[in-house]
């Protein structure tokens, strides 16, 4: 397995050089997972970052009344995740399941840090840091200003893809939470896009009306 080509591809390590990715590639282990098993739990001390390279990752947080999970992410292969433990927390801020076999490779926070050490590869990260910092500034301005249908579109866009047919394998309740909209709120959206054609929800799959992505988010 090329993890420099993983590497390459990852939205948090794509920008450093091969040089710097070389780096990481050599403290990474990799772990198998099976089918429903749990990586880590909410709380868990955390002990460094993850890369899904094969499989499905379902991160989840308790609700306020800590009587059950609120899904708020399925990772996709390629995906980094749990980097808030670099630098932010030392704890996991949500639960990591694993909704069928996978694949993962574990980065180790010490051994990161230690990377951190070389001034060049220091630099190079924190510019790279920087620069996703204001990227990211600017995707919460625009979600903002969103609307409760661009959010859910945008959302299925980010987890699911550009799809006319998705599964997405949560309660609309949990999606409801997801897109920071009431229940009810989804309820009529998802009643009023049922009647004008435009998305229905049957039998927990999402069909979604033909051509639809090609126009998404044009102005």
């Amino acid at each position: 397995m090329n993890i420099l080509a993983l590497l390459s591809h990852t939205e948090l390590f794509s920008p450093l050089s091969e040089g710097s990715r070389e780096r990481i590639a050599t403290i990474a282990v990799e772990k198998t997972l099976k089918k429903n098993q749990t990586l880590f739990l909410e709380g868990d001390r955390g002990h460094g970052i993850y890369l899904l390279v094969s499989g499905n990752i379902q991160l989840s947080k308790a609700n306020p009344s800590g009587d059950r999970n609120v899904i708020i992410k399925s990772v996709k292969p390629g995906e980094i995740f749990a980097e808030v433990i670099l630098f932010e927390s030392d704890k996991y801020p949500v639960t990591a399941t694993a909704v069928k076999k996978s694949l993962v490779f574990f980065f180790p926070k010490n051994q990161f840090l230690s990377l951190l050490e070389s001034r060049d590869f220091r630099n190079e990260f924190i510019l790279m840091l920087l620069r996703k910092q204001r990227y990211l500034t600017e995707r919460l301005r625009s979600l903002i200003t969103m609307d409760v249908g661009d959010k859910l579109f945008h959302y299925l866009g980010q987890h699911y893809g550009a799809k006319e047919r998705i599964v997405p394998g949560i309660a609309k309740k949990d999606l409801a939470a997801a897109i920071d909209a009431a229940p009810e709120t989804l309820s009529r959206l998802l009643l009023r896009l049922k009647k004008n054609g435009t998305l229905l929800w049957k039998d927990g799959e999402i069909i979604i009306k033909r051509g639809f992505w090609d126009t998404f988010g044009q102005a």
